[in-house]
């Protein structure tokens, strides 16, 4: 159950939307390309971020490039 309290624990790192173009979902209601993102979980395949909505949500990790 660690999706309950990712919203109140520090994030694991920062990312930067890079685009929004999605091939089948539509995230640019959710994401802003060029914004910072601080990231919840991450996955192989997925960063879990606190989106625009105020909510974590799970995007592919080609939308995004790590700041170092």
């Amino acid at each position: 159950m660690k999706h309950k309290t990712w919203q109140k624990t520090a994030p694991i790192k920062k990312v930067t939307c890079v685009h929004t173009n999605a091939e089948k979902y539509m995230v640019n209601r959710a994401l802003t390309a060029g914004k910072q993102y601080d990231v919840q979980n991450e996955t192989e395949e997925f960063y879990f971020v606190i989106d625009n909505t105020g909510k974590v949500g799970g995007y592919y990790k080609d939308y995004f490039e790590v700041i170092s």
